[in-house]
């Protein structure tokens, strides 16, 4: 994965310091306390339209996207409780420890070593498509799009991720929002009962 370059030009005009504020709102954006609100609104929605029963089955298939999603990311990374199933993979430096990059902006090395499929898009991104499948209203699925896109984001301009690594964590967290979307399909009959 380090021969990877086609993202690189990319990575360098999309991470450039904007200075403390804008330092400070993609990583309150990287965080979970900010988007406490949204998830909250998403229960609701869910609590209205399916009744607890609706509530109980989202989260049941809201820990399995995203848990999916966090675990598959963490095998290319080497971390997690799945970190070692495939240990001749070679994983990429997030950007803030490359070599070679000309001006990185780095509001912070509180980091692991690498990035190789980003575990933020790839939770994002079934949370996302799980909810926005599951609530049902263009607005809020427009709301999800752009949260997304906002986390995602976060993670190049905090030197977290190149682009690839975000792209595949997408397509991870496609993969485990399907998953989560046939579960809640499967217990979704018992809501209404």
């Amino acid at each position: 994965m380090e021969n990877v370059t086609w993202d690189i030009a990319l990575f360098e005009a999309l991470n450039f310091d904007g200075g403390t504020l804008l330092d400070s709102l993609m990583t309150i954006a990287s965080g979970v306390v900010v988007w406490l609100p949204l998830y909250a609104l998403i229960v609701y929605m869910v609590w209205r339209r399916y009744s607890w029963r609706g509530v109980v089955a989202l989260f049941l298939s809201v820990v399995l996207a995203m848990g999916m999603a966090d675990l598959i990311a963490g095998i290319f990374k080497h971390t997690g409780p799945l970190g070692e199933v495939w240990p001749s993979f070679p994983a990429r430096l997030r950007p803030m420890f490359s070599e070679g990059l000309d001006s990185v902006h780095v509001p912070s090395y509180d980091h692991g070593q690498y990035g190789t499929v980003s575990a933020h898009a790839a939770t994002i991104i079934a949370m996302s498509l799980l909810s926005s499948v599951v609530v049902a209203r263009r607005w809020f699925t427009w709301i999800m799009v752009a949260v997304a896109l906002v986390i995602c984001y976060s993670r190049i301009y905090l030197a977290c991720h190149f682009p690839q690594d975000i792209v595949l964590g997408a397509a991870v967290g496609l993969a485990s929002a399907s998953a989560g979307i046939a579960l809640f399909n499967y217990i979704c009959p018992l809501c209404k009962e």
